[in-house]
């Protein structure tokens, strides 16, 4: 089943193997996650998992939210996905929304919101070329001729023009999971995520890779790690 776990971004920082290589990683927080309801094909036309995530005060949601959050047991919370499961798959009903659905080399994707860049030129937003930067051009970082003659008479869709940057939903898929801090409710993964430290991630089995797929072994990556500065490896 490819039921994920609502998450955090922390930050990023690094952990060392045994042979002092640093790895660039990310720290996701999945304290929290809670189980609000599992619907079947029978009762909702569809196989899934509802989950929530960060506890909010009651005032902020509404009188519905509030009673569906309660039927659950749960407090309620800001955020609320789904995780859908393929026809015939039915969850156990003690399974636990916590970090052990992960295991350290485990595929993952993560999904998230991306920073915000505001209103940008295209030549920060498409990455162009540009006009001419000599003297007397006054054409520099402008997008220049957008038409095309009077047959069409239009602008071509995908136009490369300025206009908001930023702030969209991305992907990242097939990222490793480096470190699961049980204690800690954390994970820490390979490489970057999108969106600013604080913002809310999804974070899910990897869809095109058989579920609990493992990397592939790396040699002297640091695998097991306590809080705080000093990292301690677990050596082979």
């Amino acid at each position: 089943m490819r039921i994920g776990l609502l998450g955090k971004k922390i930050g990023m920082t690094r952990v060392y193997d045994d042979k002092g290589r640093a790895q660039a990683v990310t720290v996701i927080d999945v304290n929290g996650n809670a189980k609000l309801q599992v619907k079947t094909k029978e009762t909702d036309g569809y196989n899934a998992v509802q989950v929530g995530y960060d506890t909010q005060k009651k005032q902020r949601v509404t009188k519905a939210q509030l009673g569906h959050f309660e039927k659950a047991g749960a407090e309620a919370k800001k955020i609320v996905r789904e995780f859908r499961l393929k026809e015939g798959e039915t969850p156990a009903e003690d399974f636990k929304l916590d970090v052990n659905l992960f295991k350290p080399g485990q595929m993952i994707d993560v999904i998230g919101t991306s920073k915000g860049k505001g209103f940008a030129g295209i030549m920060k937003k498409h990455n162009t070329r540009g006009q001419p930067q000599s003297h007397g051009s006054m054409m520099h970082r402008r997008p220049g001729a957008i038409g095309c003659r009077s047959t069409p008479g239009r602008i071509w869709k995908n136009q490369s023009m300025p206009g908001h940057m930023g702030h969209e939903q991305i992907t990242v898929q097939n990222l490793r999971v480096v470190q699961v801090r049980e204690k800690e409710q954390v994970l820490v993964i390979e490489g970057a995520v999108p969106g600013p430290n604080g913002g809310y991630l999804i974070v899910r089995p990897a869809i095109k890779r058989p579920v609990g797929t493992l990397a592939k072994p790396r040699h002297g990556v640091a695998s097991v790690a306590t809080t705080g500065a000093k990292i301690a490896i677990k050596k082979k």
